[in-house]
């Protein structure tokens, strides 16, 4: 099997969790008086998961297109830091494929599945591999959406349950990824994350929170690297 259908084949996990939520962003979407058209380019164009909801949100309630747009890239402002990340092993054997491409579908978990599995892939296959990935991903939302949007004008209301349970599928997804790439592994890097994030919540905006909480507990990994990496020497 080459890398690109390997990658493809390996974005099976992020696919299962991305349908359910895109189905739920369709029915949301309709439920809120944007047009099936407008609801597939959303989703087509954006591709940011969480953030369409609030994109939506902010538009039908009134806010204006400026303040919707900074608030969604305020929110996306951590993807920042996710190309960066992976360029090294993503150019290990020098660039074949345009830089946007490889960016355009490096959602929160294409991010992680990648982190945990470019560096046991070949190098030469790893672009491939990507691209496979992030297809992979970008299909499953897209095939939730249509689905959302297709079975969306026949539903009033959510079941509680159903709702419920859509909430629930993307914390589902992280700790799932956060198996396959090992918790011992990085247990320092969630531990500083998550309190420095849960600590920043009562002060910041959610989004903001993540972002530093990400940044802090990305330095703290580096920093707790660089005396191993010393010693070595």
């Amino acid at each position: 099997m080459n890398a690109f259908l390997r990658g493809l084949a390996g974005s099976a996990s992020v696919a299962a969790g991305y349908l359910p939520i895109a189905f739920g962003f369709g029915l949301t979407a309709l439920q809120a008086g944007l047009s099936p058209q407008s609801t597939l380019l959303i989703s087509m164009v954006v591709f940011a998961g969480a953030s369409q909801f609030i994109l939506v949100a902010l538009l039908t309630s009134g806010a204006g297109l400026l303040g919707t747009l900074v608030a969604v890239l305020l929110m996306n402002a951590r993807h920042l830091l996710y190309g960066p990340a992976l360029m090294p092993q993503l150019m290990a054997q020098g660039k074949r494929y345009p830089t946007p491409l490889l960016a355009f579908g490096l959602t929160d978990e294409v991010f992680a599945t990648a982190a945990g599995r470019l560096d046991q892939l070949a190098p030469e296959d790893r672009q491939a591999w990507h691209l496979g990935l992030q297809l992979g991903a970008y299909g499953a939302w897209m095939a939730g959406t249509l689905m959302g949007v297709t079975f969306g004008g026949e539903i009033d209301q959510l079941p509680i349950a159903l709702a419920a349970a859509l909430e629930f599928i993307l914390p589902a997804l992280f700790f799932v990824l956060l198996l396959e790439i090992g918790v011992r592994k990085w247990l320092g890097t969630i531990v500083v994350t998550v309190l420095v994030t849960a600590l920043l919540q009562t002060i910041l905006p959610s989004y903001h929170a993540l972002t530093l909480g990400m940044l802090l507990g990305a330095a703290s990994s580096q920093l707790r690297r660089k005396p191993c990496s010393r010693r070595s020497t």
